[in-house]
């Protein structure tokens, strides 16, 4: 017989009770936090080990990474829910529709009740939380978000065009050209202008000074714009401009608009809707004043299928990522990126993460193999769990969760039974959907585009008024010459105005304009990290 006998089951259940008490220990904080479930050991929840990050903590950043179907869209909806709750905005993106439930009360049925008797959540109750719909450029139900062309600049829109560094660069000589000369890209046409005249006879002069930009690679650059153009791309860029502070509001009752921004209908379209959120990231950074470290956030900003912004991205736009996601939480906003591997996420990016949620991973090949171990040395060290068995047996709303402290020191690990969320786990009906948006009070605001007159167009005027008398021969429209730059087709939305554009582009007074702007209207836009417009 063996000196030491097993326990007896009570025991057992004893000691894992006492187990789960001390890993709990870890996440009692003495300010406001936000909940995520119950610990579980060996497959069992324990209601009154709770889990939970604090709120203050939210600026830290984070991770919610899963495999297809394992729940990170119900740990958004539940921690945007808490953060509404706690009167601070929320910016989600919402790939598939699935979380425009956040308006409309949940619906209680025999697994919602027995989930909240597995994480101890007693006050769930079916609610329902103010949320805002937007789509980019109006493409899809939400009010229209757009971006200048200037304010988006050019290191954002070289990743939407998928340039290589070299194109990179030579689209930021362009935008600085444009600067120079006090040249405002509102969208789309405005940049092919500037790009055509450039390798036109007339601008070849300038060509030449802004150093570093081939005819060639203008050309490349304004083929992509054309294509972008065709594929729609002149939807999201123009005016009214977004102004990101809409995404700090509140509410008269004290809790935070949830921001939800639709992008079902631009999957085919990745770099786009990435690159766009990105750009409100870049915005806010930009807008907002330091606060340091504060007792809750101005903003949570949940960064889905983050995946797609990182994929082919340059140098320049990685680097401008990181610094961003470092010096962002100093203006009281949280980032959290929610994708399926967190191998998808560079590392410089991955180490300011300090709050870790992992739903199950998959290790049916090597890579998938690699991919966990890896994900198992992100987590501190414990004796609790088996992290590389317990990541691939996690249940459907479970998760694996590390987060810092109000010290800023990680949590033990913990695996964890997430609660459900209290609004509804399904999409609302497009009727519903389409009557908040037509009721928003930021609908007047963006509703409409607004194309109003630009650089081009005051030079068109300018040419206009110094035109031979009606009738007299006026000088014929010439094409660039250069190969590489192909005559742009006219835009059905601008009617006739290419062939007015390209007047202006052949004119003495364009091309005395453009030689002269440096100290005729000659202020350079000051831009930022992304080179995006400080305004």
């Amino acid at each position: 017989m063996s000196e030491k006998s097993t326990p007896a089951p009570a025991d057992g259940a004893a000691s894992r009770a006492a187990d789960a008490e001390r890993i709990a220990a870890g996440y009692a904080f003495d300010g406001d936090a936000l909940a995520f479930g119950s610990v579980v050991l060996e497959a069992t929840a324990y209601p009154e080990a709770q889990v939970r990050v604090p709120l203050a903590m939210m600026t830290r950043h984070g991770l919610i990474a899963g495999a297809t179907g394992t729940g990170k869209t119900k740990t958004l909806q539940g921690l945007a829910e808490q953060l509404s709750a706690a009167g601070v905005p929320v910016v989600v993106a919402d790939i598939k529709g699935d979380l425009s439930g956040l308006m409309t009360p949940g619906q209680s049925n025999d697994k919602i009740t027995a989930r909240n008797t597995d994480t101890g959540d007693t006050g769930w109750a079916p609610t329902s939380f103010p949320v805002e719909f937007y789509a980019l450029g109006g493409v899809g139900t939400g009010i229209p978000l757009r971006a200048s062309m200037t304010g988006f600049g050019p290191t954002l829109l070289a990743k939407v065009l998928e340039l290589n560094e070299t194109q990179e660069s030579s689209l930021n000589l362009i935008f600085h050209f444009a600067d120079k000369a006090g040249l405002t890209l509102l969208d789309l046409k405005d940049l092919r202008a500037v790009i055509s005249y450039l390798v036109s006879d007339d601008g070849r002069d300038e060509l030449k000074q802004l150093g570093g930009l081939s005819g060639s690679t203008a050309g490349v650059i304004l083929r992509d714009l054309i294509a972008l153009a065709d594929q729609g791309g002149e939807d999201f860029f123009g005016e009214p401009e977004f102004e990101t502070s809409d995404l700090l509001r509140t509410t008269a009752d004290g809790r935070g608009m949830i921001s939800s921004i639709e992008l079902a209908n631009l999957q085919d379209r990745p770099q786009l809707f990435s690159t766009f959120l990105m750009w409100l990231l870049a915005d806010l950074f930009h807008e907002l004043p330091e606060i340091g470290d504060a007792d809750r956030p101005k903003l949570v900003f949940f960064f889905d299928e983050a995946h797609l912004l990182f994929d082919g991205a340059s140098k320049a736009f990685l680097d401008a990522v990181t610094q961003t996601v470092r010096l962002i939480r100093s203006k009281g906003v949280g980032i959290f990126f929610v994708t399926q591997n967190p191998q998808d996420v560079p590392d410089d990016v991955l180490g300011q993460l300090g709050n870790r949620v992992q739903h199950a991973l998959r290790a049916f090949t090597p890579d998938d193999a690699a991919a966990l171990a890896k994900a198992v040395k992100t987590y501190p060290r414990t004796s609790d769990y088996d992290l590389s068995e317990a990541l691939q047996q996690l249940g459907t709303g479970e998760a694996v969760i590390t987060v810092l402290s109000e010290k800023g020191a990680p949590t033990p690990v913990a695996w964890a039974r997430m609660r459900a969320p209290r609004s509804l786990m399904a999409q609302v009906d497009a009727a519903t959907q389409q009557q908040a948006v037509a009721s928003s009070s930021l609908q007047p605001k963006y509703g409409q585009e607004v194309d109003r007159e630009s650089a081009y167009e005051k030079l068109n005027a300018r040419v206009a008024a110094q035109q031979p008398a009606a009738g007299a021969p006026s000088k014929p429209a010439t094409a660039p010459k250069s190969d590489s730059a192909p005559q742009q087709p006219k835009p059905a939305a601008h009617g006739n105005e290419d062939s007015a554009v390209a007047k202006v582009l052949e004119s003495s007074a364009f091309k005395s304009f453009a030689r002269s702007a440096g100290t005729v209207l000659g202020r350079e836009i000051m831009r930022g990290l992304f080179g995006t417009r400080k305004r």
